[in-house]
């Protein structure tokens, strides 16, 4: 398992990645709000993508879509993949939810 200080370190620039991506559409259309722990996007509709850390498991979860994903980070390949190897990545999962409660496409900076 990784040692926390690697872990809040991916953690800050997944959730800073996620905002500025929400953060480059219309507030109108959805809103972020980060609280530490948590990223919350919020859709006119008052649906809702809530992506939190589990700081326990070393882990990324996000509910949305009727479902709750676990993402552990993997190294080798540098990105956050679902734990149960469904193929799922952390931010695509992300855009596609933003997506359905939205109709708008996240655009993730570089």
């Amino acid at each position: 398992m990784m040692d926390e200080a690697t872990y809040n370190q991916l953690v800050a620039a997944a959730f800073k990645r996620i905002v500025a991506a929400a953060d480059a559409l219309d507030p109108d259309v959805l809103e972020a709000e980060s609280t530490g722990d948590m990223v919350t996007l919020t859709a006119t509709s008052r649906e809702k993508c809530i992506v939190n850390t589990q700081r326990a498991v070393r882990q990324i979860w996000v509910a949305g879509r009727g479902q709750g994903i676990h993402f552990s980070y993997h190294p080798a390949s540098g990105s956050w993949q679902d734990d149960k190897g469904k193929g799922l990545e952390l931010f695509r999962f992300v855009a596609d939810v933003v997506r359905e409660i939205s109709g708008e496409e996240l655009a993730y900076p570089a």
